[in-house]
C-alpha cells in the first residue's frame, strides 16, 4: 500500500477549478481518492475533471455557489446519494480583497463574508451529519497567514481568514467524540492564475518586475507552488495524521517566524 493512500475514500473540495483548490484535486486523485470539484467557474473545473480523468483518476464537476446554503446542501445530498459516504472535505473556496478599513466598502464586506465565511459555514454545516452517520471524516479548511498575522491592507480578508481559522478549532473541539478531524493550513503568497490576473490588471506592462517584488516578500525568496500545498494537504487529510486535528499550519517561506 502506497503511503498517504486515500483509495476507497471520497473528497469533496470547493474551489477546485483552479489553483490550490484544483492541485489538491489531482494530488488526491493520485492517491487513490475519488474527488468531486465544487465550483462557481464552470469552464475551468470541467478542465480540471477532463485532466483528472485523462489521467485515470475518478473526478466529478458539480457547479456549487458556496455562499448559497440551499445550493450547498443540495450537493452535498448529491454526493452523499451518489457515494454513500463523504470522507474529507476540504474548504478552498474563497475570494481576496485589498484595502483597509476606510477603503473597504459595505459591498466588499458582504461578498468577502458570504464567500470565505459563510461558504466554510454552509459546507460544514451540511456535510458534516453525513460524516457522523458513516463513521467520521477529515476537514481541512484554507485559511492564511492573513489569519495569525498583521498584513498591510487585507482588512477583510484578514477578517474572513481569521474566522477560518477559528471556526477549524471549534469545529476540532466539537467533534472529537463523532471521529471527525478538522485542521487548518495558512498558505503565504502561492503563485496561482489569481496572481497572474491580479498582476496583468493592475500592473500591466510590469507584470514580471511585480511578480520579482512580490516573491521577494517572501522570506524563502519565491512564492509557494499550488503543489507544494497539496502534498501538505495530502498529508493531513489521509491517515497517518490520524493523531492531528484542531491545528494550524503555515506553509509561507518563513513569512511569519522569520518576518517578526
Amino acid at each position: 500500500m502506497q503511503a498517504f493512500d486515500l483509495s476507497q475514500k471520497v473528497s469533496v473540495i470547493t474551489g477546485a477549478g483552479s489553483g490550490i483548490g484544483k492541485s489538491i484535486a489531482e494530488v488526491f486523485s493520485r492517491h487513490g481518492s475519488k474527488v468531486y470539484i465544487l465550483d462557481v467557474d464552470e469552464k475551468s473545473a470541467r478542465e480540471a475533471e477532463q485532466q483528472i480523468r485523462q489521467a485515470d483518476g475518478d473526478a466529478t464537476f458539480i457547479r456549487c455557489n458556496v455562499a448559497s446554503q440551499a445550493a450547498v446542501k443540495d450537493v452535498m445530498q448529491r454526493i452523499f446519494d451518489e457515494s454513500k459516504r463523504i470522507d474529507i472535505l476540504v474548504n478552498n473556496a474563497g475570494v481576496a480583497h485589498i484595502g483597509n478599513v476606510e477603503t473597504t466598502s459595505e459591498e466588499d464586506m458582504d461578498r468577502i463574508y458570504n464567500i470565505n465565511i459563510k461558504g466554510v459555514y454552509n459546507c460544514l454545516h451540511a456535510c458534516i451529519p453525513y460524516m457522523k452517520q458513516h463513521g467520521g471524516g477529515v476537514i481541512l479548511n484554507l485559511a492564511s497567514v492573513a489569519s495569525v498575522v498583521a498584513v498591510a491592507d487585507r482588512f477583510a480578508y484578514s477578517m474572513s481568514k481569521g474566522a477560518v481559522l477559528t471556526m477549524t478549532l471549534s469545529v476540532a473541539k466539537d467533534y472529537l467524540g463523532d471521529n471527525i478531524r478538522c485542521n487548518s493550513i495558512a498558505p503565504g503568497r502561492v503563485h496561482t492564475p489569481f496572481v497572474d490576473g491580479f498582476l496583468k490588471k493592475n500592473y500591466p506592462g510590469k507584470e514580471e518586475e511585480m511578480f520579482e517584488k512580490l516573491s521577494r516578500t517572501q522570506p524563502i525568496g519565491r512564492m509557494g507552488k499550488p503543489e507544494e500545498i497539496a502534498k501538505l494537504a495530502l498529508f493531513l487529510c489521509s491517515d497517518e495524521a490520524g493523531f492531528i486535528t484542531g491545528c494550524n499550519y503555515p506553509i509561507d517561506g518563513g513569512f511569519i517566524s522569520l518576518n517578526s
